[in-house]
Formats: C-alpha cells, structure tokens, sequence
C-alpha cells in the first residue's frame, strides 16, 4: 500500500472517529452537509465560510490582513501529555455539533486559531495572560451571522465564548505538519520577514489552520500569524 493511500485511509478513518464522537455524545443533529465537508476535507477541500478580510499589503512572503470583528467559541486544554490539539478540536466540534443548551447545530467555518505557551484572556481577547509552558488555547469562530448575544451557551464549561475585536495581522502560510518544530520554525520566519517589513509585531505569533486534524499533511493549508501595529 502507498503511503499517499495509507494517509487518505487514516484521514478517512477520522471522519469516522468524529462522527461516533459526535453521535455517541448525543450530538444526533449533526446535518449530512456537515459530515460530507468533513470527507471533503480529508484531501484538503474546503466548505466552511471563512470571515472576509482585507489585504493591508504584502511584504515578501507575508501578507498584511485587517479582520473585522468576529465571535468565537474557544478552549484551553493542557499540553502535558496526549495530543492537546487534537483534543481542543473535538472539544470545540462537540459544542458547535449541538452540544450546547438549544441542541443546535453551527456550520463549520476557517480558520482554526491555536495558541500554543500562553493563554488568551477570557475577558479581553487581544491581551494574554502570563506566559503558560503547559498550556494551549484554540478558538473556532462562529459564522457572521452569530452574535455573541445570539450564540448558544455551551454545554461544556470548558467552552467560552467571547467577541474577537478587529485586528491587523501578518500571516505566513505554509502546508504540512503542526508539529512543535515546524511551528516555531515558521514562526521565526515570520517575525524575521517582519523585520524587513514596516510592520512591528504586537503580542506572540499563533497559529491558524484551515483543515481538521485528519486531513492529509501535505494538502494542509496552514498559517502561522501575529497581531502588528506601523513600525513609526
């Protein structure tokens, strides 16, 4: 067997996971569409809405984004032992499948956020709290038609929901692994790209992905990214 259909096989072998997740929780209302974008997103094909931007400018291999205000539901889970993303994930899947207080199902958007070392203020989503090693914060943003007085409460408390305030970030896209590694050497690029550039980073590099956990490495769209401010 190739190992291109070895990796088909397991991304497939995780849809099948997230359902039986899904449904063994009580999630039932999960729709068809939402399991088939699951499939699709298997060999790196994207469904879900994704929020508008605009591009501020392009500076080499990075590209300036101003986002507007966005809701989004988010966790923090600890990185001691396991795999903390992939458990971030299915906690963040769990409340949007239905598992909150209306039953009610929420589409899937992109990107994911992942903050691995530092946690995200709860009450003041652009500041960080103080420097975590053990800990990871991961947020999905709900589609724009959700409000956070609209969102659903989760059922899970390690579920909260909070409104991100618009922001410039500069983003580095890249494909493959999230593995520690590759992240802190695709965040080091980007701060080093940044330093020829007229921006100046405000607050630590994250990272936002736009494919669940069993899609297939090399067809990944991945970013790493950081809030920045003018340099004058």
């Amino acid at each position: 067997m190739t190992t291109k259909r070895m990796l088909v096989l397991f991304g497939l072998a995780g849809v099948a996971l997230l359902a039986v997740l899904l449904y063994r929780n009580g999630d039932d209302r999960m729709k068809i569409g939402q399991l088939l974008g699951s499939a699709l997103s298997v060999v790196g094909i994207r469904t879900a809405e994704e929020p508008p931007y605009d591009v501020v400018e392009r500076a080499g291999d990075l590209e300036i984004r101003r986002y507007g205000p966005r809701v989004a539901a988010e966790t923090t889970v600890a990185t001691g032992k396991g795999k903390p993303s992939e458990q971030a994930f299915f906690i963040l899947a769990k409340y949007i499948f239905g598992g909150n207080r209306e039953k009610r199902d929420i589409a899937m958007t992109a990107p994911v956020t992942m903050d691995k070392g530092r946690q995200i203020a709860m009450t003041a989503p652009v500041a960080m709290s103080s420097p975590s090693t053990d800990s990871m914060t991961m947020r999905f943003f709900l589609p724009a038609k959700i409000a956070l007085n609209d969102a659903p409460a989760p059922n899970d408390p390690r579920v909260k929901l909070l409104e991100v305030p618009a922001e410039t970030v500069a983003v580095l896209q890249f494909t493959g692994s999230w593995s520690e590694r590759a992240l802190k050497e695709k965040q080091a690029a980007l701060l080093a790209d940044l330093q020829k550039s007229p921006w100046r980073p405000v607050g630590e590099p994250f990272t936002q992905l736009y494919d669940p956990p069993f899609t297939i490495p090399f067809l990944r769209r991945n970013e790493v990214a950081v809030r920045v401010a003018p340099a004058s």
